[in-house]
């Protein structure tokens, strides 16, 4: 009979710690030369529209219809937009990355301190993370979590600093955010970097990220909005986050999209979405979908349970999701009652 899982009481640190986002304006022509100027919020009251859904008595009914559709739909919300002379917005953020990854931050389970610890440095010696540091590595170059502010964008220029005295620069147009087979120097450098410090071979690495994105003169952008929880209370309609009064990005945001690089669900070459954010169960949110579920056994917690306690997975895709989990971090115990 196999061993069990017996920790109760299982954490992880996530090993990728991203900051908040920074939103400034610049011009695209002197992006690296001058000072950027911090985006501000700009609160807007607008008249809209009636567009939801009616009910059939009054889409059926010329004249409520037309009554319903004079009322005035009257809004406060946020925006945020470059200045007048301005074309480019720059998003600046910090990416730490740790390592560790062999010992959890809280494990009450004895057989599960005995294995696990073997178990990924087996891991750590066989593959060394270069997989999931390469696809980390092209998610920060192609600008995923630039999000809506990437669609539209003319060009978009990645400029990375890990601690060398010559920055890597990117041109996100020749990363796909589709597939991971991507190569050149400075990406390589990047991922060597991001694999030595999630194997512990470095005690931490500190990656400092520029990004300038040519969205055209005086053009919205997007900073991240505000989840209203009591919208009773407020009187807009739309927030967005903002730091100090400097428009952002939530860190999670930008975490999320670091960290899609799930290509190993069973339904992806048929799902027709590409990547998706390594989660225990495959969430898509805004799809309302689950991608790996206990029932295809293809889950974070059926894969674990058997890694974790040295049983082999059938593929070392199996062992790259696991361990990519882990680098997400979160609370993993098992309930103590049967």
């Amino acid at each position: 009979m196999a061993a069990k899982n017996d920790a109760t009481v299982l954490a992880f640190e996530k090993k990728l710690v991203p900051s908040d986002g920074y939103l400034y304006g610049t011009n695209w022509a002197e992006r690296r030369q001058a000072k950027p100027s911090a985006l501000k919020l700009i609160e807007k009251s607008v008249r809209g529209t009636i567009s939801n859904r009616l009910k059939p008595a009054i889409q059926n009914d010329p004249l409520k219809l037309n009554a319903e559709v004079e009322k005035a739909n009257l809004q406060k919300v946020d925006a945020c937009a470059l200045g007048e002379n301005q074309d480019t917005l720059h998003l600046n953020f910090t990416l730490k990355v740790l390592g560790g990854i062999d010992k959890p931050s809280a494990c009450n389970g004895a057989a599960f301190n005995e294995s696990y610890p073997k178990v990924a440095q087996a891991y750590i010696e066989q593959h060394g993370f270069t997989e999931l540091a390469k696809r980390y590595a092209i998610n920060i170059a192609n600008g995923r979590y630039l999000w809506r502010n990437r669609v539209g964008a003319q060009k978009i220029e990645v400029v990375v600093n890990t601690g060398d005295d010559q920055p890597l620069t990117f041109n996100a147009a020749e990363f796909s955010l589709r597939n991971f087979e991507a190569n050149n120097p400075d990406l390589q450098t990047l991922t060597d970097k991001i694999a030595a410090a999630l194997s512990g071979k470095l005690p931490y690495l500190l990656i400092a990220v520029d990004v300038y994105a040519l969205v055209g003169k005086a053009q919205e952008v997007y900073p991240s909005e505000e989840l209203v929880l009591d919208k009773g209370k407020g009187d807009k309609s739309k927030i967005l986050y903002h730091v100090n009064g400097v428009a952002a990005m939530h860190s999670q945001k930008i975490g999320n999209a670091i960290r899609t690089i799930d290509t190993w669900y069973p339904d992806y070459a048929t799902a027709n979405i590409g990547p998706i954010a390594v989660e225990p169960y495959g969430s898509v949110t805004n799809l309302g979908k689950a991608y790996r579920t206990p029932k295809d056994k293809a889950d974070f917690y059926t894969l674990f349970d058997r890694f974790a306690l040295g049983e082999s997975l059938a593929d070392e895709t199996q062992q790259h999701y696991v361990m990519a989990v882990l680098v997400r971090g979160g609370v993993f115990g098992q309930s103590g009652k049967d």
